[in-house]
């Protein structure tokens, strides 16, 4: 079987996040964000206070990313760290004001790409379509939990 970018899956999306992408740093870039931050604002507007490696599990980038990641938010004024109450050896991150005050502009720049790339889906086809990008990421997940790799083994010898 011959390659075909129109029909590979990892193709089409790998090409559907990068314009994703691009849509949300056109808009979220004059605020003073990029898509590097974002993932992370959107992890401390839920839940503000997380450690270095509870945000690099969550996200899913490697340690030395988050690192510099959080450096450049820290230089920015968007994130302070501060030693966890609980354990003193562990630095929790948390926004400033700065950074809470950019959720409101932030999401409405991710809902207004989401809103415009889904556009010609019909109500029905935008639940379908999250509904299947939900479920393979979940299969992805659960090939990682049995130690499989991010697709599993199991599934590339079927």
């Amino acid at each position: 079987m011959t390659f075909s970018k129109d029909s590979s899956a990892g193709y089409l999306v790998n090409d559907l996040a990068r314009r994703f992408a691009a849509g949300l740093q056109a808009r979220i870039k004059p605020i003073g964000l990029s898509t590097g931050v974002f993932p992370v604002m959107v992890q401390l507007w839920e839940d503000d206070g997380l450690t270095q490696t509870e945000l690099v599990r969550r996200i899913g980038v490697e340690q030395a990313t988050m690192a510099n990641t959080l450096a450049r938010m820290q230089r920015d004024g968007l994130i302070a760290r501060h030693r966890s109450k609980a354990d003193g050896r562990v630095q929790e991150i948390w926004l400033t004001d700065l950074g809470k005050s950019l959720r409101g502009p932030a999401i409405a720049a991710a809902e207004s790409v989401n809103a415009a790339a889904l556009s010609g889906l019909s109500p029905e086809e935008r639940d379908q379509f999250l509904h299947l990008m939900t479920k393979i990421i979940r299969t992805f997940d659960e090939g990682e939990e049995h130690g499989a790799g991010p697709v599993g083994e199991k599934t590339r010898q079927a």
